[in-house]
């Protein structure tokens, strides 16, 4: 529980560097007065009577700081000093400018009239309610220094308590950008630091955009929660594959494989009523009932069935109607499926294994897609295109698929335990970031699921804290690959359900 907070008092900052600070893009800010570690209090949105914004902030943050001049004064955050440090030379300035919001001749010219620049790390909060103020107006002189809250409104006679904690980064969030910044570190992913500062200029009302602000958080490391929001993830149609599988609606079967293959990574530039992997179109007598055309050629026949056998017409059909509209050729080097619940007789089965026709059960495109929208990235198609091209086929042949998703799932295991080990680890030694040989040494006494070499693991870590990933890790570049360092963001979790 939060002792109570008592302000008195306001920093008198930029408008536009208090929004920055209330998006988590910035951490700290340039007082025109030291900063002791410890203080708290409220700030002020300064506004210039007409500032020259595209001289002073980096030309991505310029929509940004024209909606925040157009907004209330009002105090909305107050803040803790977790440290100021002095910048002195031009080097440190310019390396400033790179992690921070402020252009790189603005601080020039600051420092060569100043001779120097505090910089305060401010732990950034939320206040509960808006702090009204009736101030219009501050003498320029007041500009990066502290005034009396009672010098902003006179009914503000009495220090505004604060009891209730609403940080806006996280304590590892927070810790990770303050270490890169006091140790003035090159930003790891400049171009997606960039995607982040274009997306939070969308009204906070769109939803699409709050998801994809949180998911570049995670990527950057500034944040360790997620948004999810399941009925945005669109999953119920998954849990109805086995269901419809083993039923009697064969169109809507139909149209959910074509739309897990969609979801797949699949495509089809044809979709014509032939060959179709449209899932909104009602199948029809005549046609392929799947067709996918890149990133490589598959086509399947579906077959809805309720306790009954598949007889060698399936079979017989997909052969027939994969000929005729696709060709001897292109048919001949497509990969075969037979999405069957029942089984086949054994005419069947002679012509699927002699025609390299894999089957898969519903139960087991239901997993596969399962896998799929919990770990977007654990599914490569080429693995599983050598999966189905290989033996065997017919009824054997969803034994096979199954273990591909079982060693997929396996592969999650892994690199779950990888990012709970370094997550633990980082507690327990009260570090930021450790470096590869560190965790290697943790990760081998942790009774891992499989032994892994150094380098391997620095592979996987790298893989873990990829931006094109989903953020579990973050990382720090070294000189070399011996000396990168990594960090928790969040968990890798398990659970198979959707």
């Amino acid at each position: 529980m939060l002792e109570t907070v008592l302000l008195d008092r306001a920093l008198c900052l930029p408008a536009v560097d208090i929004a920055a600070l209330l998006k988590g893009q910035l951490v700290a800010v340039l007082p025109r007065v030291p900063v002791q570690t410890g203080w708290t209090f409220a700030l002020y949105p300064y506004v210039e009577k007409a500032p020259s914004l595209e001289k002073i902030y980096h030309s991505r943050f310029l929509p940004l700081a024209k909606t925040t001049l157009a907004q209330s004064s009002a105090i909305e955050a107050w803040a803790m000093c977790e440290q100021c440090m002095m910048l002195h030379s031009l080097e440190q300035v310019e390396a400033l400018s790179q992690l921070a919001i402020w252009q790189k001749d603005t601080l020039k010219r600051e420092l060569e009239q100043r001779q120097h620049l505090f910089l305060a790390f401010l732990r950034v909060y939320r206040t509960p309610e808006l702090i009204t103020v009736s101030c219009k107006g501050l003498s320029p002189d007041k500009f990066g220094k502290f005034i009396g809250l009672s010098g902003l409104d006179k009914q503000l006679n009495q220090p505004v308590k604060i009891s209730n904690k609403l940080p806006v980064l996280d304590d590892r969030a927070f810790a990770q950008r303050k270490h890169q910044l006091e140790n003035l570190e090159p930003p790891a992913h400049p171009e997606i630091e960039a995607l982040y500062d274009a997306i939070v200029q969308f009204p906070t009302t769109t939803p699409k955009a709050i998801h994809l602000e949180q998911d570049l958080k995670y990527f950057l490391g500034w944040a360790e929660s997620a948004i999810v929001s399941k009925s945005n993830l669109d999953t119920n149609w998954i849990k109805e594959i086995t269901q419809m599988g083993n039923s009697s609606d064969g169109d809507r079967f139909e149209k959910l494989v074509r739309k897990s293959f969609i979801k797949l990574g699949f495509s089809n530039s044809l979709n014509n009523a032939k060959a179709s992997l449209d899932p909104t179109a009602s199948g029809g007598a005549g046609g392929i009932d799947i067709y996918c055309e890149a990133p490589y050629a598959l086509v399947g026949e579906c077959k809805a069935s309720k306790h009954e056998s598949v007889p060698n017409s399936v079979s017989a059909q997909l052969i027939h109607l994969g000929t005729t509209h696709l060709g001897r050729v292109r048919f001949e080097q497509s990969i075969k499926v037979l999405f069957v619940a029942g089984r086949l007789t054994d005419p069947a089965e002679k012509a699927a294994v002699e025609n390299q026709m894999n089957v898969m059960r519903p139960e087991t495109l239901e997993r596969l897609i399962t896998l799929k929208a919990k770990h977007p990235g654990v599914i490569n198609l080429y693995d599983l295109k050598a999966c189905l091209e290989t033996p065997p086929f017919g009824e054997a042949s969803d034994k096979k698929v199954n273990l591909y998703i079982d060693r997929s799932w396996q592969q999650i295991t892994l690199r779950s335990h990888i990012v709970q080990q370094v997550k633990l680890y980082l507690e327990s030694a009260k570090l930021n970031a450790a470096e590869i040989s560190a965790l290697h040494a943790v990760y081998t006494f942790s009774s891992p699921p499989q032994s892994l070499s150094l380098e391997e693991l620095h592979s996987i870590l790298i893989e873990l804290s990829s931006p094109l990933t989903e953020g579990y890790l973050g990382r720090i570049k070294g000189n070399d690959w011996k000396s990168d360092r990594f960090y928790f963001l969040r968990p890798l979790n398990l659970d198979p359900e959707l």
